[in-house]
């Protein structure tokens, strides 16, 4: 391929695309902002170019002599009170950035969008035929991400965009700085900060540099217009709490709180946030998000992209690790 751009190559996911397009010897490209912390891709010997997703100049010189184009771009904030910088960020970024690229010849537009765009299958697990249809319960965040995914296919239909849509699930391993929400509460647990785990919590999960290899790959032989889920396998909590912590040889959570507990005390915490007017992560939706999406079949990633997963349990020993490391690492060397 030529050369490869990505847009949010600063971010956990972002960041490894780029590691591994550079690992196959790529001629790398990233936009990222002035602000953002490049822990993630320092080192490598990519072209930097700086801006963000709202300077159309910016875009436009980043993406000049570009074929493949991956955009790793989310405010993943499904907390937040005001969903204002949700759809500022998924939704109206986005479009700016698409009212660029459908006037460039490319080979792909790999789009990084979620797992909960696919909808809740009624038996068995659900697969990319089955869009959305839990809106009603879904909360700002989710609405953003049906929103931008349904914008990027519309793009393809209409302007002809090469556009592929990869559905990724909660990504585990190495690396993630930030850290995203659901690696913080791993780190929290391998650090001994976790004082319990919810019984009934269950998430799709997938290892982040599997992830990677799979927008890489759809950069190849992705189909246009077509979605493609990018998740390992269906695992509760308490699954990734203990698998996460033995890679370790640290004591998982072993106290199990009902998710109903739980939902009835969001209730009262979202109360109180309201009216002192700031956000918490308690709150009745992030409880509802925790259990409300169905297992799910990646075997199209599989048989169109030839992807090949490793289990994610490896990946989250990887986190473990890291985060482990992290902490212990001197200050210095992780400003």
């Amino acid at each position: 391929m030529g050369k490869q751009l990505v847009i949010g190559a600063s971010g956990f996911l972002g960041s490894h695309v780029t590691r591994r397009l550079v690992e196959r010897g790529e001629d790398v490209r990233v936009l990222i902002r002035r602000t953002s912390s490049t822990r993630g891709i320092d080192g490598l010997p990519v072209e930097r170019h700086y801006g963000d997703i709202f300077d159309g100049d910016a875009v436009r010189a980043a993406v000049a002599g570009c074929d493949v184009v991956y955009y790793c771009v989310v405010d993943a904030r499904a907390w937040l009170r005001d969903a204002t910088p949700l759809w500022r960020t998924n939704v109206e970024g986005l479009h700016r950035v698409l009212d660029v690229v459908a006037g460039v010849e490319l080979q792909r537009f790999v789009f990084t969008s979620s797992i909960a765009t696919i909808g809740i299958a009624a038996h068995g697990k659900a697969t990319e035929e089955l869009p959305n249809n839990w809106l009603d319960r879904a909360g700002e965040y989710v609405r953003t991400r049906v929103a931008a995914e349904n914008l990027v296919l519309r793009y393809h239909r209409e302007r002809g965009l090469p556009a592929v849509a990869m559905c990724v699930s909660n990504t585990y391993g190495s690396g993630d700085w930030l850290p995203t929400p659901h690696g913080g509460l791993v780190a929290a647990a391998v650090r001994g900060k976790l004082p319990f785990y919810i019984d009934g919590a269950q998430a799709e999960v997938v290892g982040v540099r599997d992830a990677a290899d799979a927008l890489i790959l759809a950069g190849e032989r992705g189909t246009p217009g077509e979605r493609y889920i990018i998740s390992e396998r269906f695992m509760t909590a308490r699954e990734i709490y203990r698998t996460a912590c033995a890679a370790v040889g640290v004591e998982p959570p072993r106290i199990g709180v009902p998710i109903q507990a739980l939902a009835a005390a969001a209730v009262p915490s979202a109360w109180l946030a309201r009216i002192r007017r700031t956000d918490t992560r308690l709150t009745p939706l992030s409880i509802r998000l925790m259990h409300v999406m169905s297992p799910m079949n990646h075997t199209k990633a599989e048989r169109e992209l030839g992807w090949r997963p490793a289990p994610t349990t490896e990946a989250l020993a990887e986190a473990a690790e890291f985060f482990v490391g992290a902490r212990r690492r001197p200050a210095e060397d992780r400003s």
